[in-house]
């Protein structure tokens, strides 16, 4: 039986995530991260601990040490937003999201993004929010500060 390292312990991690299996995920990170101190691994391992156990603070302490061994990294910041997320914290969430985008373009970061996104009323509520009469008038008192 061959000995596992540290990346297929990782890539196990990130599949059990990937299938909502929270904490086989956490506990295949912390494998990894036991044997390579990779900031990689310290920030999947801090959004499971926050996820998983709900040390939200150890979990932030975490992903900034990550952040600090690798501030370019885009990654990091989806996971520290994802934490400040399941923190409640969607101002800081959307931050955190942000800075990783000026790193690079991230699909998983701008997914977040928008189902972060929410939308105002229609102008008109009893017409669809697609009818042009309550699309351009929103446009209009957008434009003019009203809305």
């Amino acid at each position: 039986m061959p000995i596992e390292g540290p990346e297929e312990f990782f890539k196990k991690g990130l599949s059990e995530l990937a299938q909502g299996q929270g904490l086989s995920a956490l506990v295949n990170f912390e494998k990894a991260l036991q044997l390579d101190y990779k900031p990689l691994y310290l920030s999947y391992f801090a959004y499971c601990t926050a996820k998983e156990r709900g040390q939200i603070r150890k979990a932030i302490e975490l992903c900034e040490d990550a952040v600090k061994l690798e501030p370019d990294n885009p990654l990091h910041y989806l996971n520290l937003g994802r934490i400040y997320l399941h923190a409640g914290d969607r101002g800081t969430a959307i931050l955190a999201f942000r800075t990783g985008l000026k790193h690079e373009i991230n699909r998983e970061i701008i997914d977040e993004l928008i189902k972060l996104q929410t939308r105002k009323s229609p102008v008109i509520s009893f017409l669809s929010r697609d009818n042009p009469v309550n699309k351009y008038l929103g446009i209009i008192l957008k434009c003019l500060g009203l809305r």
